[in-house]
Protein backbone atom coordinates (compact mmCIF):
# COMPACT_ATOMS: atom_id res chain seq x y z
CA UNK A 1 0.00 0.00 0.00
CA UNK A 2 2.87 2.67 0.70
CA UNK A 3 4.20 1.75 -2.54
CA UNK A 4 1.58 2.29 -3.89
CA UNK A 5 0.87 5.90 -2.60
CA UNK A 6 4.22 6.25 -3.13
CA UNK A 7 3.82 5.38 -6.89
CA UNK A 8 0.82 7.70 -6.70
CA UNK A 9 3.02 10.86 -5.52
CA UNK A 10 5.63 10.37 -7.80
CA UNK A 11 3.00 10.79 -10.63
CA UNK A 12 0.73 13.52 -9.31
CA UNK A 13 3.99 15.53 -9.11
CA UNK A 14 5.52 14.77 -11.88
CA UNK A 15 1.87 16.17 -13.47
CA UNK A 16 2.34 19.99 -11.84
CA UNK A 17 5.70 19.79 -12.29
CA UNK A 18 5.37 19.38 -15.86
CA UNK A 19 2.16 22.00 -16.25
CA UNK A 20 4.58 24.50 -14.14
CA UNK A 21 7.19 24.27 -16.69
CA UNK A 22 4.69 24.70 -19.06
CA UNK A 23 2.70 27.57 -17.78
CA UNK A 24 6.49 29.17 -17.25
CA UNK A 25 6.26 30.14 -20.74
CA UNK A 26 3.53 32.87 -19.98
CA UNK A 27 5.97 34.49 -18.07
CA UNK A 28 8.98 33.85 -20.19
CA UNK A 29 9.48 35.94 -23.49
CA UNK A 30 9.31 34.64 -26.96
CA UNK A 31 10.70 36.23 -30.15
CA UNK A 32 11.76 39.46 -28.27
CA UNK A 33 8.30 40.27 -27.11
CA UNK A 34 6.83 40.28 -23.78
CA UNK A 35 4.34 37.72 -22.95
CA UNK A 36 1.03 38.58 -20.91
CA UNK A 37 0.40 37.02 -17.53
CA UNK A 38 -0.22 33.96 -16.60
CA UNK A 39 -3.96 32.60 -18.36
CA UNK A 40 -5.44 29.80 -16.90
CA UNK A 41 -7.78 29.02 -19.18
CA UNK A 42 -5.57 29.27 -22.40
CA UNK A 43 -3.11 27.01 -20.24
CA UNK A 44 -5.87 24.86 -19.43
CA UNK A 45 -8.21 24.29 -22.71
CA UNK A 46 -4.47 24.23 -24.26
CA UNK A 47 -3.59 20.65 -22.83
CA UNK A 48 -7.28 19.26 -23.23
CA UNK A 49 -7.65 20.07 -26.64
CA UNK A 50 -6.13 18.44 -29.61
CA UNK A 51 -3.27 19.23 -31.49
CA UNK A 52 -1.07 18.42 -34.19
CA UNK A 53 1.49 17.93 -32.00
CA UNK A 54 2.43 16.13 -28.80
CA UNK A 55 3.46 19.08 -26.30
CA UNK A 56 5.04 17.71 -22.67
CA UNK A 57 6.77 21.04 -21.41
CA UNK A 58 8.44 23.90 -22.17
CA UNK A 59 11.66 25.54 -20.71
CA UNK A 60 12.76 29.04 -20.98
CA UNK A 61 10.18 29.61 -23.95
CA UNK A 62 11.26 26.95 -25.54
CA UNK A 63 8.31 24.14 -26.40
CA UNK A 64 9.46 20.00 -26.05
CA UNK A 65 7.04 18.18 -28.27
CA UNK A 66 6.42 15.48 -30.10
CA UNK A 67 6.13 16.02 -33.56
CA UNK A 68 3.00 14.49 -35.16
CA UNK A 69 2.69 13.68 -38.71
CA UNK A 70 0.75 15.90 -41.35
CA UNK A 71 -1.13 14.14 -44.43
CA UNK A 72 -2.95 16.50 -45.91
CA UNK A 73 -4.96 15.54 -49.81
CA UNK A 74 -5.68 18.43 -51.89
CA UNK A 75 -7.89 18.26 -55.42
CA UNK A 76 -5.01 18.78 -58.06
CA UNK A 77 -2.28 18.69 -55.76
CA UNK A 78 -2.54 15.14 -54.72
CA UNK A 79 -1.55 13.94 -50.75
CA UNK A 80 0.95 16.07 -48.70
CA UNK A 81 2.93 14.62 -46.24
CA UNK A 82 5.30 15.49 -43.22
CA UNK A 83 5.83 16.38 -39.73
CA UNK A 84 4.47 18.92 -38.15
CA UNK A 85 7.55 20.53 -36.48
CA UNK A 86 8.13 22.04 -40.56
CA UNK A 87 5.00 24.51 -38.96
CA UNK A 88 7.71 25.72 -36.17
CA UNK A 89 4.75 25.72 -34.25
CA UNK A 90 2.86 27.77 -36.66
CA UNK A 91 5.50 30.87 -37.23
CA UNK A 92 5.99 29.63 -40.65
CA UNK A 93 4.03 28.13 -43.39
CA UNK A 94 5.61 24.84 -45.22
CA UNK A 95 4.38 23.38 -48.72
CA UNK A 96 2.02 25.93 -48.93
CA UNK A 97 0.36 24.94 -46.09
CA UNK A 98 -0.10 26.83 -42.69
CA UNK A 99 -1.03 26.10 -39.15
CA UNK A 100 -3.57 28.77 -37.59
CA UNK A 101 -1.86 29.17 -34.73
CA UNK A 102 -3.78 32.48 -32.35
CA UNK A 103 -0.68 35.30 -33.16
CA UNK A 104 -1.97 34.04 -36.91
CA UNK A 105 -5.64 34.56 -36.08
CA UNK A 106 -5.25 37.69 -34.35
CA UNK A 107 -3.20 39.17 -37.80
CA UNK A 108 -6.11 37.85 -39.81
CA UNK A 109 -8.79 38.71 -37.83
CA UNK A 110 -9.74 34.93 -38.31
CA UNK A 111 -12.55 33.04 -36.12
CA UNK A 112 -11.11 31.14 -32.91
CA UNK A 113 -12.40 28.13 -34.63
CA UNK A 114 -9.74 28.41 -36.90
CA UNK A 115 -6.93 28.23 -34.32
CA UNK A 116 -5.33 24.80 -34.88
CA UNK A 117 -6.21 23.74 -38.36
CA UNK A 118 -4.28 23.61 -41.04
CA UNK A 119 -5.21 25.38 -43.95
CA UNK A 120 -3.78 26.24 -47.61
CA UNK A 121 -1.68 29.35 -48.32
CA UNK A 122 -0.27 31.11 -51.12
CA UNK A 123 3.21 32.63 -51.78
CA UNK A 124 2.10 35.87 -49.82
CA UNK A 125 0.88 33.81 -46.93
CA UNK A 126 -2.77 34.53 -47.30
CA UNK A 127 -5.68 31.61 -46.80
CA UNK A 128 -6.31 29.86 -50.41
CA UNK A 129 -10.32 30.51 -49.60
CA UNK A 130 -11.99 28.38 -52.43
CA UNK A 131 -9.59 25.12 -51.70
CA UNK A 132 -10.93 22.05 -52.01
CA UNK A 133 -8.62 19.48 -49.10
CA UNK A 134 -8.76 17.29 -46.84
CA UNK A 135 -6.92 17.35 -43.50
CA UNK A 136 -6.04 13.00 -42.89
CA UNK A 137 -3.37 14.43 -40.08
CA UNK A 138 -2.28 12.06 -37.22
CA UNK A 139 -3.53 14.14 -34.26
CA UNK A 140 -2.60 13.74 -30.80
CA UNK A 141 -6.26 12.79 -29.67
CA UNK A 142 -5.66 10.12 -33.07
CA UNK A 143 -2.17 9.14 -31.56
CA UNK A 144 -3.50 8.40 -28.25
CA UNK A 145 -6.87 5.95 -29.74
CA UNK A 146 -3.55 4.41 -31.71
CA UNK A 147 -1.84 3.75 -28.28
CA UNK A 148 -4.95 2.69 -26.68
CA UNK A 149 -6.13 -0.01 -29.60
CA UNK A 150 -2.45 -1.58 -29.00
CA UNK A 151 -2.89 -1.73 -25.80
CA UNK A 152 -6.24 -3.07 -25.87
CA UNK A 153 -4.89 -5.87 -28.88
CA UNK A 154 -1.59 -6.71 -27.12
CA UNK A 155 -3.61 -7.54 -23.19
CA UNK A 156 -6.76 -9.39 -24.56
CA UNK A 157 -4.70 -11.45 -27.37
CA UNK A 158 -2.28 -12.50 -24.81
CA UNK A 159 -5.24 -13.22 -22.12
CA UNK A 160 -6.96 -15.13 -25.02
CA UNK A 161 -3.72 -17.04 -26.04
CA UNK A 162 -3.66 -18.27 -22.21
CA UNK A 163 -7.11 -19.80 -22.53
CA UNK A 164 -6.41 -21.63 -25.60
CA UNK A 165 -3.31 -22.97 -23.80
CA UNK A 166 -4.43 -23.71 -20.82
CA UNK A 167 -8.11 -23.92 -20.90
CA UNK A 168 -10.97 -22.91 -19.18
CA UNK A 169 -10.79 -24.90 -16.19
CA UNK A 170 -7.20 -23.85 -15.34
CA UNK A 171 -7.15 -21.30 -12.68
CA UNK A 172 -6.27 -17.85 -14.32
CA UNK A 173 -2.88 -16.24 -13.51
CA UNK A 174 -1.07 -13.31 -13.77
CA UNK A 175 -2.71 -10.11 -15.74
CA UNK A 176 -5.23 -13.03 -16.92
CA UNK A 177 -6.26 -13.14 -13.33
CA UNK A 178 -6.70 -9.44 -12.79
CA UNK A 179 -8.87 -8.80 -16.45
CA UNK A 180 -11.34 -12.31 -16.05
CA UNK A 181 -13.12 -10.78 -12.68
CA UNK A 182 -13.92 -7.91 -15.01
CA UNK A 183 -15.08 -9.47 -18.02
CA UNK A 184 -17.63 -11.77 -15.80
CA UNK A 185 -18.88 -8.40 -13.90
CA UNK A 186 -19.39 -6.82 -17.69
CA UNK A 187 -21.31 -10.51 -18.38
CA UNK A 188 -23.02 -11.23 -15.19
CA UNK A 189 -24.05 -7.11 -14.15
CA UNK A 190 -24.53 -5.65 -17.59
CA UNK A 191 -25.13 -8.24 -20.72
CA UNK A 192 -27.18 -10.83 -19.22
CA UNK A 193 -30.07 -8.61 -17.51
CA UNK A 194 -30.60 -6.37 -20.08
CA UNK A 195 -30.07 -8.72 -22.87
CA UNK A 196 -31.74 -11.91 -21.95
CA UNK A 197 -30.38 -15.32 -23.56
CA UNK A 198 -29.03 -13.32 -26.21
CA UNK A 199 -26.44 -12.05 -24.46
CA UNK A 200 -23.04 -13.56 -25.85
CA UNK A 201 -23.94 -12.00 -29.41
CA UNK A 202 -22.95 -8.70 -28.17
CA UNK A 203 -20.90 -9.50 -25.88
CA UNK A 204 -17.91 -8.13 -27.94
CA UNK A 205 -19.45 -5.10 -28.67
CA UNK A 206 -19.75 -4.37 -24.77
CA UNK A 207 -16.34 -5.84 -23.92
CA UNK A 208 -14.52 -3.49 -26.80
CA UNK A 209 -16.53 -0.80 -25.46
CA UNK A 210 -16.14 -0.88 -21.85
CA UNK A 211 -12.44 -1.48 -21.98
CA UNK A 212 -11.57 0.74 -24.69
CA UNK A 213 -13.56 3.55 -22.91
CA UNK A 214 -11.80 2.62 -19.59
CA UNK A 215 -8.16 2.63 -20.89
CA UNK A 216 -8.77 5.40 -22.55
CA UNK A 217 -9.81 7.63 -19.35
CA UNK A 218 -6.73 5.94 -17.46
CA UNK A 219 -4.35 6.89 -20.57
CA UNK A 220 -5.76 10.77 -20.13
CA UNK A 221 -4.76 11.01 -16.33
CA UNK A 222 -1.05 10.42 -17.47
CA UNK A 223 0.61 13.66 -16.99
CA UNK A 224 0.85 14.86 -20.36
CA UNK A 225 -1.84 12.45 -21.53
CA UNK A 226 -4.52 13.42 -24.07
CA UNK A 227 -7.89 14.24 -23.40
CA UNK A 228 -9.52 11.46 -25.87
CA UNK A 229 -12.91 10.62 -23.69
CA UNK A 230 -13.13 14.15 -23.12
CA UNK A 231 -13.60 15.38 -26.91
CA UNK A 232 -16.95 15.67 -28.25
CA UNK A 233 -16.37 13.91 -31.41
CA UNK A 234 -15.17 10.90 -29.77
CA UNK A 235 -18.20 10.25 -27.71
CA UNK A 236 -20.02 11.13 -30.60
CA UNK A 237 -18.30 8.51 -32.88
CA UNK A 238 -19.08 5.91 -29.94
CA UNK A 239 -22.57 7.00 -29.35
CA UNK A 240 -23.04 6.40 -33.17
CA UNK A 241 -21.36 3.05 -33.18
CA UNK A 242 -24.08 2.12 -30.56
CA UNK A 243 -27.15 3.52 -32.59
CA UNK A 244 -26.25 1.60 -35.33
CA UNK A 245 -26.27 -1.50 -33.58
CA UNK A 246 -29.85 -0.53 -31.70
CA UNK A 247 -31.45 0.23 -35.21
CA UNK A 248 -30.01 -3.17 -37.12
CA UNK A 249 -30.82 -5.01 -33.35
CA UNK A 250 -34.59 -3.76 -33.70
CA UNK A 251 -37.32 -6.62 -34.38
CA UNK A 252 -40.74 -6.29 -34.99
CA UNK A 253 -42.16 -5.96 -31.43
CA UNK A 254 -39.60 -2.83 -31.31
CA UNK A 255 -40.54 -0.98 -34.37
CA UNK A 256 -44.44 -2.02 -33.81
CA UNK A 257 -44.44 -0.20 -30.77
CA UNK A 258 -42.13 2.55 -31.84
CA UNK A 259 -44.53 3.61 -34.58
CA UNK A 260 -47.61 1.99 -34.05
CA UNK A 261 -48.00 1.56 -29.98
CA UNK A 262 -51.02 -1.24 -29.48
CA UNK A 263 -53.92 -0.64 -27.86
CA UNK A 264 -53.53 3.38 -28.21
CA UNK A 265 -56.42 5.15 -29.09
CA UNK A 266 -55.43 6.65 -33.12
CA UNK A 267 -55.42 10.56 -31.37
CA UNK A 268 -52.97 9.72 -28.61
CA UNK A 269 -50.80 8.12 -31.31
CA UNK A 270 -50.52 11.18 -32.88
CA UNK A 271 -48.35 12.79 -30.20
CA UNK A 272 -47.07 9.40 -28.55
CA UNK A 273 -45.38 8.33 -32.12
CA UNK A 274 -43.56 11.76 -32.49
CA UNK A 275 -42.55 11.55 -29.14
CA UNK A 276 -40.81 7.47 -29.35
CA UNK A 277 -39.42 8.71 -32.38
CA UNK A 278 -37.16 11.73 -30.30
CA UNK A 279 -36.71 9.70 -27.64
CA UNK A 280 -35.05 7.02 -30.10
CA UNK A 281 -32.53 10.11 -30.81
CA UNK A 282 -31.98 10.82 -27.82
CA UNK A 283 -30.42 7.59 -26.67
CA UNK A 284 -26.90 8.51 -28.43
CA UNK A 285 -27.01 11.89 -27.45
CA UNK A 286 -27.34 10.82 -24.09
CA UNK A 287 -24.54 8.36 -24.45
CA UNK A 288 -22.37 10.64 -26.19
CA UNK A 289 -22.63 14.17 -23.41
CA UNK A 290 -22.45 12.03 -20.50
CA UNK A 291 -19.15 10.70 -21.30
CA UNK A 292 -17.72 13.74 -22.90
CA UNK A 293 -18.84 15.65 -20.34
CA UNK A 294 -17.93 13.84 -17.22
CA UNK A 295 -14.31 13.17 -18.59
CA UNK A 296 -13.68 16.48 -20.01
CA UNK A 297 -14.54 18.40 -16.37
CA UNK A 298 -12.66 15.95 -14.31
CA UNK A 299 -9.63 17.34 -16.32
CA UNK A 300 -10.58 20.75 -15.98
CA UNK A 301 -11.15 20.66 -12.36
CA UNK A 302 -7.93 19.33 -11.78
CA UNK A 303 -6.09 21.35 -13.75
CA UNK A 304 -7.49 24.00 -12.37
CA UNK A 305 -6.35 23.54 -8.43
CA UNK A 306 -3.19 23.53 -10.36
CA UNK A 307 -3.72 27.05 -11.93
CA UNK A 308 -4.42 28.38 -8.89
CA UNK A 309 -0.28 28.07 -7.71
CA UNK A 310 0.25 30.48 -10.32
CA UNK A 311 -2.95 32.81 -10.18
CA UNK A 312 -1.85 32.83 -5.99
CA UNK A 313 2.30 33.37 -7.24
CA UNK A 314 1.29 36.21 -9.66
CA UNK A 315 -0.05 38.07 -6.44
CA UNK A 316 2.67 36.92 -3.91
CA UNK A 317 5.33 34.72 -4.17
CA UNK A 318 4.97 33.84 -0.79
CA UNK A 319 1.04 33.05 -1.66
CA UNK A 320 2.09 30.76 -4.55
CA UNK A 321 4.12 28.75 -2.87
CA UNK A 322 2.28 28.82 0.37
CA UNK A 323 -0.72 27.41 -2.08
CA UNK A 324 1.50 24.40 -3.13
CA UNK A 325 0.16 21.75 -0.43
CA UNK A 326 -3.43 22.51 -0.57
CA UNK A 327 -3.11 22.54 -4.20
CA UNK A 328 -1.17 19.02 -4.10
CA UNK A 329 -3.67 17.90 -1.42
CA UNK A 330 -6.93 18.68 -3.44
CA UNK A 331 -4.83 17.06 -7.15
CA UNK A 332 -3.98 14.16 -5.21
CA UNK A 333 -7.54 13.60 -3.93
CA UNK A 334 -9.47 14.60 -7.27
CA UNK A 335 -6.51 12.06 -9.07
CA UNK A 336 -8.32 9.59 -7.27
CA UNK A 337 -11.67 10.25 -7.49
CA UNK A 338 -10.88 10.74 -11.70
CA UNK A 339 -9.32 7.01 -11.31
CA UNK A 340 -12.77 5.99 -9.87
CA UNK A 341 -14.92 8.36 -12.34
CA UNK A 342 -12.71 6.80 -15.08
CA UNK A 343 -14.12 2.87 -14.36
CA UNK A 344 -17.61 4.54 -13.54
CA UNK A 345 -18.20 5.87 -16.48
CA UNK A 346 -16.76 2.77 -19.17
CA UNK A 347 -19.58 0.82 -16.87
CA UNK A 348 -22.25 3.56 -17.48
CA UNK A 349 -21.90 3.40 -21.20
CA UNK A 350 -21.49 0.46 -21.65
CA UNK A 351 -24.90 -0.27 -19.55
CA UNK A 352 -26.64 2.13 -20.73
CA UNK A 353 -25.90 0.51 -24.04
CA UNK A 354 -27.00 -2.70 -23.59
CA UNK A 355 -30.02 -1.12 -21.95
CA UNK A 356 -30.95 0.18 -25.18
CA UNK A 357 -30.06 -2.83 -27.02
CA UNK A 358 -32.11 -4.73 -24.88
CA UNK A 359 -34.96 -3.00 -25.38
CA UNK A 360 -34.30 -3.25 -28.98
CA UNK A 361 -34.34 -6.66 -28.79
CA UNK A 362 -37.22 -7.22 -26.27
CA UNK A 363 -39.93 -9.85 -27.47
CA UNK A 364 -43.51 -9.51 -26.74
CA UNK A 365 -44.57 -10.16 -22.91
CA UNK A 366 -48.15 -11.49 -23.58
CA UNK A 367 -46.18 -14.74 -24.86
CA UNK A 368 -43.91 -15.83 -21.60
CA UNK A 369 -46.96 -17.09 -19.50
CA UNK A 370 -47.47 -19.75 -21.98
CA UNK A 371 -43.89 -20.60 -22.47
CA UNK A 372 -42.77 -20.55 -19.22
CA UNK A 373 -46.11 -22.31 -17.46
CA UNK A 374 -46.32 -19.04 -15.28
CA UNK A 375 -49.94 -18.77 -13.93
CA UNK A 376 -51.93 -15.93 -12.16
CA UNK A 377 -52.43 -17.75 -9.58
CA UNK A 378 -51.10 -20.96 -8.56
CA UNK A 379 -53.67 -23.91 -6.84
CA UNK A 380 -50.95 -24.91 -4.81
CA UNK A 381 -49.52 -22.25 -3.18
CA UNK A 382 -52.16 -20.18 -3.09
CA UNK A 383 -49.32 -17.13 -4.25
CA UNK A 384 -51.57 -14.27 -6.39
CA UNK A 385 -48.22 -13.43 -8.09
CA UNK A 386 -46.83 -15.58 -11.31
CA UNK A 387 -45.45 -18.66 -10.04
CA UNK A 388 -44.66 -22.42 -11.63
CA UNK A 389 -46.55 -25.12 -11.27
CA UNK A 390 -43.23 -27.10 -10.09
CA UNK A 391 -42.10 -23.91 -7.93
CA UNK A 392 -42.22 -24.05 -4.42
CA UNK A 393 -42.25 -20.91 -2.17
CA UNK A 394 -41.83 -21.02 1.20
Amino acid sequence: MLTICKRLFAVLFLMVATFSVFAQEEHGHENGEEKKGFDASEVIFGHIGDNHSWHWFDIDGHAYATPLPVIIYENGKGISCFLSDKFEHGHVPYNGYRLIEKHYATEHSLPNEMIGKIVPVDANDNIIANAQYHDLSITKNVASMLISVILLLVIMISIANKYKKNGVMKAPSGFQNAIEPVIIFVRDEVAKPNLGKKYMRYMPLLLTLFFFIWINNLLGLIPGGANFTGNIAVTAALSLISFIVILFSGNKHFWGHLFNPPGVPFGIKLLLVPIEIISLFIKPVALMIRLFANILAGHIIILSVVSMIFIFGALSTVAGWGFVPVSMAFTIFMFCLELLVGAIQAFIFTNLAAVFIGQAIEEAHHHDEHEHGYHAHNPETGQEYNVSEDTIVA
